[in-house]
């Protein structure tokens, strides 16, 4: 399936207007496809494997911003380490100090935002609000991880309400830890959530990023 540049070019100028920031979930697709929406101005992409990561970020065009989002082992971190922009999904403790020792052994300061479970499903990953404060009061001791947000995934159901109050929850912990998530980053707070199905809502809810794969470039392929 062809990307959809009518979609692409649709969304963006959605985004323009509330200061949202699009990643073009790109992951199973070719870098053909990754790059006709570079050609249009996009440089924020996000992948959910490491090696597919990898593969396309020393196959393509050095200035794009690579975003991890999917769910990250601690033994993979150290691929994408060197060169990662933001890493959304970060889930425990003992992940963040593994990016915090591969971060040091790289001589970079890597950007993530911490994922909160809202959805119902089991099969989403996520900190609770307990986990969130305790992994707060310990990153003093965390020298080359900057926490510049969170990011949650809402339930795959037909129920708006249900997904707005999920929206809605996140959104509240976010303001919640706005100002302490301000003064460690030293950056404007990101609040990632809304994906192809729900992304105008979740702007509507305060989302300031969404990662948008479907619209763009069509069903997943996992037949490669």
């Amino acid at each position: 399936m062809p990307v959809n540049t009518i979609a692409y070019h649709r969304i963006v100028k959605e985004l323009a207007s509330t200061k949202t920031c699009l990643i073009a979930v790109s992951k199973t697709k070719p870098n053909e496809d990754l790059m006709e929406l570079y050609h249009l101005g996009q440089r924020d992409f996000g992948e959910n494997y490491v090696q597919e990561l990898v593969d396309k970020a020393a196959a393509l065009p050095k200035d794009i911003r690579w975003h991890f989002i999917g769910h990250l082992q601690s033994n993979k971190v150290k691929y994408i380490a060197p060169f990662v922009h933001l890493i959304h999904g970060v889930d425990s403790l003992k992940l963040l100090q593994e990016i915090n020792k591969q971060a040091i052994k790289n001589n970079r300061v890597i950007d993530c935002l911490l994922q909160i479970h809202i959805a119902e499903e089991e099969s989403k990953f996520g900190l609770d609000e307990r986990e969130l404060e305790e992994i707060i009061t310990q990153m003093d001791q965390l020298s080359n991880v900057r926490i510049c947000g969170l990011m949650g995934m809402a339930s795959f159901s037909k129920d708006q309400m249900k997904v707005r109050n999920e929206f809605k929850y996140l959104n509240s912990l976010f303001t919640k830890n706005t100002s302490w998530i301000l003064e460690h980053s030293g950056k404007e707070p990101v609040l990632s959530m809304g994906m192809s199905g729900d992304y105008a809502m979740a702007i509507e809810e305060g989302s300031t990023m969404v990662r948008i794969g479907s619209l763009l470039f069509g069903a997943r392929n996992y037949t490669n």
